[in-house]
């Protein structure tokens, strides 16, 4: 059986799928900003964010379809193959070989990320990243996926040589202690693209500090990232597995924030910590990986699906690019459509956990400082929010912060 059409196919079903959801992010500009947050923009900054919005998505368009059309012809013109035959042929080399080739063929994508960064980034004031930064984040980034996806190959190629049929088993479990693993590591991997100061002692340190162990958390340290190497915009995390954590504040927050507004945010990142959402993300993922094990076990039973692009036996790096390209690509909406709803659901909750701490007022002055920050849309479509949106919609987001500041007033004066 001849698979390349039905690949292709699959492959131009994803891109359309993105097609779409990329214009109606561009045309949802056009939507009328929500009263409660008609204060973000100033009118001269909106036609600024509308002028940004459009030239983004419009953008977003082209690299996409480029994207799309030089993974149309490695695919239809056999050249991973043809590559591949360049090499050593064992399983190993052969694996190496096409997971190469897919990494060089994203370099050609450098040039667009490039333009966004330099031009479109800088031209709006939010890009602060150097040309030698630059590069050598392209350089780093390039090196780790390689190793990674190299990795991940050579477990996917190990398991099925010795357990055959049981790879769905054994792959599942696999990735998601590489998965754990990975989460277990970033902090590491962080520390290779930016550098980490400890927070200087005072006002600020001393209400994380109490926020923390108020709820049962030991803090590991307090650190400020340099985020403001690379961009304007603000965010800030916490790491770490049990009560052990690391808060990590992105300098351009701290330097744009009151003490009380980091902390709201800080209250609402340890919100998703009490009410275990990394638990529940954990779950999640793991169902993603059993199908990703079922995909895997299937598309290596197939040999045919090997011999259509020109291989003369399976490919395991091939069968990466067919699993995470194609055949996963094709049915994650349906996992985006589970995980962005309970994820919009623990934000809502997460932020009830700053009006509890006693930073409501502060967490809606907060979200309303990001999003002017991050030039965040205010009024997205609603079914691009069901779509692809982890957070809720700002305006959504302080009516139920507003409605939680009610209902605890209300309960603290009874």
């Amino acid at each position: 059986m001849n698979w390349k059409p039905i690949v292709l196919i699959i492959v131009t079903a994803v891109y359309i799928y993105h097609l779409i959801l990329n214009i109606i992010h561009m045309r949802s500009a056009k939507n009328p900003i929500p009263e409660n947050v008609s204060d973000v923009y100033d009118p001269e900054t909106y036609h600024q964010w509308r002028a940004y919005h459009g030239e983004k998505s419009r953008f977003s368009i082209f690299t996409s379809t480029v994207s799309f059309i030089l993974e149309v012809i490695l695919l239809s013109s056999n050249l991973y193959a043809a590559f591949a035959k360049l090499f050593i042929p064992n399983d190993i080399t052969q694996l190496f070989a096409v997971l190469l080739l897919s990494a060089l063929s994203s370099l050609l994508l450098i040039p667009f990320s490039w333009y966004e960064t330099m031009k479109i980034e800088g031209k709006y004031g939010f890009n602060k990243t150097t040309p030698k930064t630059f590069i050598l984040d392209q350089i780093k980034s390039f090196v780790i996926e390689l190793g990674l996806m190299t990795g991940i190959g050579y477990l996917l190629r190990s398991l099925h040589v010795f357990l055959g049929d049981w790879l769905i088993v054994a792959f599942t479990a696999a990735m998601m202690f590489f998965i754990l693993l990975f989460a277990f590591l970033y902090p590491f991997f962080s520390r290779i693209f930016n550098k980490f100061t400890p927070l200087e002692d005072g006002e600020l340190k001393d209400k994380l500090t109490a926020l923390l162990e108020k709820n049962g958390y030991h803090p590991r340290a307090i650190e400020v990232m340099d985020a403001s190497r690379r961009t304007t915009k603000s965010n800030a995390y916490f790491t770490g597995f049990g009560k052990l954590k690391t808060i990590v504040l992105y300098d351009t927050l701290v330097a744009s924030m009151t003490p009380d507004e980091i902390c709201a945010v800080f209250a609402h990142e340890l919100g998703h910590g009490l009410h275990k959402d990394t638990l529940r993300n954990q779950i999640l993922t793991f169902l993603q990986m059993i199908v990703l094990g079922v995909l895997a076990w299937l598309t290596l039973r197939t040999p045919d699906m090997f011999l259509s692009f020109g291989f003369d036996k399976v490919n395991y790096g091939f069968a990466l690019i067919l699993i995470m390209g194609a055949e996963f690509a094709l049915i994650s909406p349906l996992f985006a459509l589970l995980i962005n709803y309970f994820s919009r659901k623990a934000e809502y909750l997460a932020d009830r956990q700053a009006v509890k701490e006693g930073y409501g007022a502060e967490l809606i002055s907060a979200l309303k400082k990001l999003a002017r920050q991050n030039f965040s849309e205010l009024s997205p479509d609603p079914l691009l929010v069901k779509l692809e949106y982890s957070h809720p919609p700002l305006s959504a987001r302080i009516d139920a912060i507003e409605k939680s500041l009610a209902n605890h007033g209300f309960r603290e004066g009874e």
